[in-house]
This record gives structure tokens, C-alpha cells and sequence, in this order.
């Protein structure tokens, strides 16, 4: 568990940047320009804020760091044509890469519904995810060669999930206060178990940014596409397979992914490195976590840090060269 200090908390810690590319503002916090462009994708219910710990320390080991809140989410407007799925996403933040920031292809890491994005990235735009880094998540089922694996959280861990894509308005309409709301989203830290027991000493800073309840039923859009095909934009791509090198990093205090998310992304992803489980950690890796995420990520791109350093410090010489 990593240890935290008051900087971790301050919402004023970085500044936010906008993007309007498709449609709606999009706020992203955006450090290390000049960097190797990696991509943190937030779920739910978290928002950028899932990545305070990490954003500084990343910057320093040479990463351009990119931390959106999905559409709905945080400080970024709702979706404008009503969808909170994850194709929805994965077309926003390549819209944020490649136009925004004008980069062909990043590093991209997600847990949570952020996972989900990112394997719709993978697959939605071949070439664009140069490595993969996924933290507890939602994968893609094979029969045959996940056989005997342990493939779904506990039952009474997801009754949420029915209700919030069954149900969401009766759900909202009892969740009619802040009090309420506030209640409800602090449960995913605490006593539902899905983080590491005392791994959130501070809720407020993780759930006030749910508390608006016309933005709290918009980020379950992202579970009602699951049941809906009208709540749905795309059909989410979540394949199996592929080239894409990726590192798998669980928290196995965690009692809402499948027990066996370590195993079964190692079959959906072959060219993997780890998995690697993390002690004392639950669901939410980068924050509990900080220390371990931050030095795996570094230690699994050190080439590419390595030769945009190097990079870097040949413009820097002709830069000088030129001067002098």
C-alpha cells in the first residue's frame, strides 16, 4: 500500500487542459511534453483523479502523460449524443492523441472500464496502442482455453452491475440526496471490498465528483450497453489475440474481477509480460499501488525511454550546435 501525502488529495494539484475536438470538452491533465506519450484511462467509479500519485513520478522517469476523464466523467462535459460506452471513449481519446496532441501511436495503460477502452483501442485502431499495461478489468471469454479458470467475481459482488444496466432510473430515483449518492459511490472503496482493507483513509476526494446526480446516471451508460444495444454507439472490439506486448499487473485483494484475471489475461493477450500480482492491493492499482505501477511501467518501456532521451539529446546538441 502506498503512503500517501496531502498533494495526493489536491484537485488543484495539475493544471486541466481542454479538448473539443468531438463535440464536448474533454479535461485531461497533460505533463512531460516532449516525452514517450502514455495514455492512463481511468473506470468507474473513479475519474483522472485515480492517477494523482502516478502523474508526477511518471513525468520524471520521461513519460508525456496523458490523464483524461472520459466523457460524463470528472470535469468533462456529458456525451453529447447520449452514449457512455466504450467505443465511445476509445473514439474520444485517439481523437485526443492524434489530433489534439498530434502522436501516432502511445503507450496506453486502463483498469476497470478503462481496460475495456483500452482494449477497444487495441483493436479499433491497429498501430495506435504501441504497449498495453492492464490493471484489473473486465476480459474477453475463451471457452476452450480458459477451461477450469475461475473466470467471474463473486456473485454477490455484482449485483451492482445488473442494477446500474437494468435499472438506472429507479436507482437514481433512490439515490434522490448527495448524502445518498455520496453513500453509494464511497461503498466501492470501502465495504463492497474491492479495494485492499484501509487502502482509502480520504473518500471525498475519490466520490465528490459523483455527487451531481445527472452525471452519476450518465457514467452508467457504460453498463447499460452491456444489456442495451440502444444504449450502445459501436460494438465494443474486445479481441483475443493479437501482437500487442502488454504487462498485467493485479491486485488480488480485489473481489469484484474474476480470481483468475492474472491467468486469463495472460490467454487473451500471449504476448504478455508478468502477470504480476501486487501485495496488500485491490482494485484500484495506481493509487494503492503507486510506487509498484509507477516502476513497473518505467521498467516495461525503458527502451523507449531510452531512445527518446537519446533523441532528445541530439536535438538538444544541434540545437546548440546551430546557435553556437
Amino acid at each position: 500500500m502506498s503512503k500517501s501525502d496531502s498533494s495526493d488529495t489536491d484537485p488543484t494539484r495539475y493544471r486541466i487542459r481542454w479538448f473539443a475536438g468531438r463535440g464536448f470538452r474533454q479535461a485531461f491533465v497533460h505533463t512531460g511534453v516532449g516525452g514517450v506519450p502514455l495514455l492512463l484511462i481511468h473506470g468507474w467509479p473513479e475519474t483522472k483523479r485515480l492517477y494523482w500519485r502516478v502523474i508526477a513520478p511518471l513525468a520524471s522517469a520521461g513519460f508525456e502523460v496523458i490523464v483524461p476523464d472520459l466523457r460524463g466523467y470528472g470535469d468533462s462535459d456529458l456525451g453529447p449524443d447520449g452514449k457512455h460506452d466504450a467505443p465511445a471513449s476509445s473514439r474520444d481519446l485517439h481523437a485526443l492523441v492524434t489530433e489534439g496532441l498530434e502522436h501516432s501511436e502511445v503507450v496506453v495503460a486502463g483498469g476497470d472500464f478503462g481496460g475495456v477502452v483500452a482494449q477497444d483501442l487495441v483493436a479499433r485502431f491497429p498501430g495506435f496502442v504501441d504497449r498495453l499495461v492492464l490493471t484489473n478489468c473486465p476480459l474477453p471469454f475463451e471457452p476452450e482455453a480458459m477451461a477450469g479458470l475461475r473466470t467471474r467475481g463473486s456473485p454477490e459482488s455484482l449485483d451492482y452491475y445488473r442494477r446500474q444496466g437494468t435499472d438506472a432510473d429507479a436507482l437514481i430515483a433512490e439515490l434522490n440526496t448527495s448524502a445518498r449518492r455520496r453513500h453509494y459511490v464511497e461503498s466501492f472503496y470501502t465495504s463492497r471490498f474491492w479495494a485492499h482493507p484501509g487502502a482509502f483513509t480520504v473518500l471525498d476526494f475519490h466520490c465528490a465528483p459523483f455527487d451531481d446526480a445527472e452525471r452519476l446516471r450518465a457514467t452508467w451508460g457504460a453498463y447499460e450497453a452491456r444489456f442495451d444495444p440502444v444504449a450502445r454507439s459501436e460494438t465494443t472490439l474486445m479481441p483475443i489475440g493479437g501482437d500487442t506486448r502488454t504487462m498485467v499487473l493485479y491486485g488480488p485483494s480485489d473481489r469484484v474481477v474474476a480470481p483468475d484475471f492474472d491467468k486469463m489475461a495472460g490467454v487473451v493477450f500471449p504476448h504478455h509480460v508478468g502477470p504480476f500480482l501486487l501485495r496488500d492491493c485491490g482494485h484500484f492499482v495506481p493509487w494503492e499501488a503507486a510506487h509498484a505501477f509507477t516502476s513497473a511501467v518505467t521498467t516495461f518501456c525503458s527502451d523507449l525511454l531510452a531512445a527518446r532521451g537519446e533523441s532528445r539529446h541530439a536535438s538538444s546538441s544541434t540545437a546548440a550546435a546551430t546557435l553556437a
